[in-house]
């Protein structure tokens, strides 16, 4: 997943289902529970078998198909059943190729009394026996999943629910996305929004994913209640009879009406008729059911996660149980196809190219350039004692490489003739050239006054374009993807020698050979890329967008932004100032002195000694998160210690977070008094720039701390003002031009406060009777919509009830039908087409949208609704960056772009260019693209970055 360093609404997935269920709702403490949306981790997706549950659902299946004609009969040539090895398999290799786990683990019963036996000796009691041809499977499944490095784990007197139950938690608080297959519904008590039940329907095979909301549509309960409802039903598979009469449909009601089953057995007496009769003559068969179905989940295990990932199989290992279980060729293949064959080991293929070439004299570089007409990949390289300076590193040496020669100088030693020569071709537009990082090798070369010109492709842009989703654009990375090639390593020429044996001029050319090799790698990697870039309709937001962009980028990071030392002080004083004072307040609640960093502490004095309402049940004890204080906090007495003491807790913890993004930007700030930051290109999928050392995007804005951090930023001396230009509501008006809305259209282009404009329209009143709260309402609906918001999100989001939030979104479409439609109609188009495009033809490709899995095809969704807007507005801001930055100089302008954060610009203008410069930013920003709409930019003004603001 790429993240976005913007802050963004809460991104829910559209849908019908339920979210949230009142619980006990004719007690005098009803409780509102909310149904956690699944979520999603790819890359740490833990799978949990229950390997008998399994196991008998394979045998039976493939027992059946065998009787009746329908399957072959799974004997071995010496009598040995293995209809339940077989199944096995077969059902866990779909659940690997489908669920696509990063980690599996497969639990089993152990023989002998378990806690629940030993506390109730018919439990289980009403079993058919197993049937003969079963006995010896479970070990020959066992002996399988040993060949395939699967870990199965049991625990002693606990049935295979309890270990899973177990390592799920442990899961979920590792941040794991778990799923568990189990065919016993007491698995449903486990699921959270990190845990899924994978439960299989009428063979193995047909699965069932059941989460929260899955668990509330089919028996109308949460997850958590489930095991009360079995215990009022009963479990005719455990041996535990229920409440006679009462069903599925009853049990959920009475829930519902009257809590779990402790609270329910406390109001017992209001129920009436015989059912109510029922459960007060069979009160004892239900608390027992409900002790009894409890999962335990902190066993001792003697597994570690981390052990678990999904192991590549040994094919002797397996080929060896399989011949002896005579399986054939097709179940095999399939297995490995799931699992992974090991690769053979290939000789690593190193990228070819000769002996670098030290060039001493402009003549020779002439002569190894040639005529110019091939592209020459360039490779700044820094060497030890290089100089570090503000915003880049000056090199001392350059690399060239073309096809497979290369040849280099040091910009040192060299005579000022050949410095000369490799200034005019480096600055030469006509002249081709690859660079990896362009960026970075731009702002080396002009630390030492080189300008970089003519580069036709940079890999790490380019491949960020064609896969926006990858994680790294490392050089090295990429060619062994892309071309299975490798670069020696920066000791390869030491190998078997000591340091002290080593001789320096066998390293400088090892080095060199290295970075020889790297350059044309480069080379080879462009070529490699050029024509998928073309096929996904890339080249031109290379070659018109990004390249240009990261020069501006380039000179953006050089500047910097002048800060204040002595405000930075008085701020970190101040935090200091506060965070104290929290620390008191939140003592003076509490009998002795904790330390507010503890979570420890923290749950001792939250739950214990103010006896605060429980929260969200954690390995530790129960979370003190963030999100779990400021609900708390909701829900506590204003006058009482404990809503006192969660307020100061709240505010120390923004206190010190406060402090530690100002000491951040206090150790940031270089020799020269400004902050460097650097831009990153190819991180955010939708197209964003992030900024990082440090983040300068993640300052609030809305906040009065925020405004303070803001005004440390100041004009330098050489200049009299910063001036900030915004978008306005750019995302909205994006969402006018693609959804083709036209009232939405008609509010821009008459200049209507658009969400004032939005709340008539809904809410049926003049636009002058639009309250705060019914604009508030409306923005947070307008902007949400943009990230897949579903009613229930937005109901969490202003604190109404899901009901009013679904009747708000529902008014909402009906008066903006063509924004209901493209909503709509962009998945559609990206399921078809396989990706979204922004207005420039930006694409983002996600394959995740035809997952079997809903979860992974959820999150892909609410992707494709936010990047082609997010991705036009990133789009937008940037060709206003480039005119802006093309304008400043074609009229001769000493004012400067230093930062762009979200939609936002802030340029230092020079003496006497106030006018000319906010021209500048108002046609170029404002011209940027052309929408159905205006795009309408907002300027400010000011000494200090918040000064500024406007």
């Amino acid at each position: 997943m790429s993240t976005e360093t913007q802050p963004t609404p809460t991104a829910e997935t559209p849908e019908t289902a339920v979210r949230t269920v009142t619980v006990g709702a004719e007690t005098d403490h009803p409780v509102e529970v909310a149904i956690p949306r699944p979520v999603s981790r790819p890359d740490r997706r833990l799978l949990l078998v229950d390997g008998h549950s399994l196991a008998f659902r394979a045998f039976f299946a493939l027992s059946r198909a065998a009787e009746y004609g329908g399957g072959p009969a799974f004997v071995t040539s010496d009598g040995r059943h293995t209809e339940a090895v077989y199944g096995f398999v077969n059902t866990l290799v779909k659940l690997v190729r489908e669920q696509r786990p990063t980690h599996l683990v497969v639990s089993f019963d152990l023989d002998g009394p378990t806690l629940r036996s030993e506390q109730y000796e018919h439990y289980k009691g009403g079993r058919d026996e197993t049937p003969e041809e079963f006995h010896g499977q479970v070990p020959q499944i066992q002996r399988l999943l040993e060949a395939l490095g699967v870990p199965v784990v049991t625990a002693e007197g606990h049935e295979a629910d309890d270990v899973l139950a177990t390592l799920a938690r442990r899961g979920a608080e590792a941040d794991y996305e778990v799923l568990v297959f189990s065919g016993d519904r007491d698995a449903f008590q486990m699921i959270d929004d990190h845990v899924t039940v994978v439960y299989p329907g009428r063979t193995p095979s047909d699965l069932k994913h059941m989460d929260a909301a899955a668990v509330v549509e089919k028996y109308k309960v949460p997850p958590q209640h489930y095991p009360d409802l079995a215990a009022l039903t009963g479990e005719q598979a455990d041996n535990l009879p229920g409440v006679p009469g009462v069903g599925a449909g009853f049990a959920a009601k009475w829930i519902l009406a009257y809590g779990g089953v402790e609270t329910l057995l406390e109001h017992a007496d209001r129920i009436k008729g015989k059912k109510g009769e029922a459960l007060r003559a069979h009160r004892a068969d239900v608390e027992r059911n409900r002790r009894l179905n409890r999962l335990v989940d902190d066993l001792e295990l003697d597994v570690e996660l981390g052990a678990a990932a999904l192991p590549v199989p040994d094919p002797a290992a397996v080929g060896e149980v399989f011949d002896d279980l005579e399986f054939g060729e097709g179940l095999r293949n399939r297995l490995f196809e799931a699992f992974g064959a090991p690769a053979e080991e290939p000789e690593a293929v190193h990228v070819e190219v000769g002996e670098p070439v030290r060039l001493e004299e402009a003549a020779a570089l002439a002569d190894w350039l040639g005529d110019g007409e091939d592209p020459v990949a360039v490779r700044p390289v820094a060497r030890p004692g290089d100089a570090v300076l503000p915003g880049a590193h000056e090199t001392s040496r350059l690399v060239l490489a073309r096809g497979s020669e290369a040849a280099w100088a040091d910009l040192g030693e060299a005579e000022p003739a050949l410095e000369q020569a490799l200034g005019r071709w480096l600055a030469d537009p006509a002249r081709p050239k690859v660079v990896m990082d362009f960026k970075d090798s731009y702002k080396s070369l002009r630390a030492r006054g080189l300008v970089l010109d003519g580069v036709t492709d940079d890999p790490s842009l380019s491949g960020y374009l064609i896969q926006p989703e990858r994680r790294s654009y490392a050089l090295a990375d990429m060619l062994e993807q892309h071309l299975q090639l490798s670069v020696p390593g920066p000791a390869a020429a030491a190998a078997g020698q000591t340091e002290l044996e080593l001789d320096p001029g066998a390293a400088e050319a090892a080095e060199l050979a290295r970075e020889a090799a790297l350059a044309a790698g480069t080379l080879r990697l462009s070529e490699h890329l050029a024509p998928l870039l073309a096929e996904r309709g890339a080249d031109r937001l290379l070659r018109e967008l990004e390249l240009p962009l990261a020069r501006v980028l380039g000179d953006m990071e050089l500047a910097g932004i002048a800060v204040e030392p002595d405000g930075v002080q008085v701020l970190l004083d101040d935090f200091a100032g506060v965070i104290e004072q929290a620390r008191a307040e939140a003592h003076a609640q509490i009998a002795e002195p904790v330390n507010l960093g503890s979570t420890k502490q923290l749950q001792q004095v939250m739950f214990e000694e103010l006896g605060l309402p429980r929260t969200k049940k954690i390995k530790s004890g129960y979370t003190t998160d963030a999100d779990a204080v400021a609900e708390l906090l909701t829900r506590t007495d204003p006058d009482s210690k404990g809503h006192r003491f969660l307020a100061a807790l709240l505010a120390y913890r923004d206190a010190n977070k406060l402090r530690q993004t100002v000491e951040g930007l206090q150790k940031a700030v270089a020799d020269d008094g400004r902050v460097h930051t650097t831009y990153v290109q190819n991180v955010a999928a939708t197209g964003r720039l992030s900024s990082t050392n440090p983040n300068l995007q993640n300052i609030p804005v809305r906040t009065e701390a925020g405004r303070r951090i803001r005004a440390l930023f100041v004009v330098g001396p050489e200049h009299e003002a910063l001036l900030t230009a915004d978008y306005s509501q750019i995302e909205m008006r994006i969402m006018a031009h693609l959804s083709g809305d036209e009232a939405l259209i008609a509010a821009f282009r008459q200049g209507e406060d658009l969400h004032r404009f939005v709340g008539a329209k809904i809410f049926g009143v003049e636009p002058a009777e639009v309250s705060a709260e019914m604009r508030s309402k409306v923005k947070a609906m307008s902007y949400g919509l943009v990230y897949g918001l579903s009613s229930f999100g937005l109901s969490k989001q202003l604190r109404i009830p899901v009901d009013e939030a679904r009747t708000l979104m529902s008014d909402y479409f009906t008066r903006f039908g063509a924004v209901r439609d493209y909503l709509r109609g962009v998945v559609e188009q990206a399921r078809e087409d396989g990706y979204t495009a922004t207005i420039d033809g930006r694409r983002r490709y996600l394959p995740e949208l035809s997952s079997d899995n809903r979860q992974v095809r959820a999150m892909a969704e609410r992707a494709a609704l936010n990047a082609p807007i997010q991705g036009s507005a990133a789009d937008i801001i940037k060709k206003a960056m480039l005119g802006v930055d093309r304008r400043l100089g074609a009229e001769g302008l000493r004012s400067r772009m230093l930062l762009q954060v979200h939609d936002e610009l802030v340029v230092e203008v020079a003496a006497g260019e106030h006018e000319a410069v906010e021209t500048v930013l108002r046609e170029e920003m404002g011209g940027a693209a052309q929408l159905s709409v205006p795009l309408e930019v907002n300027v400010g003004f000011g000494r200090t970055w918040h000064e500024a603001a406007h």
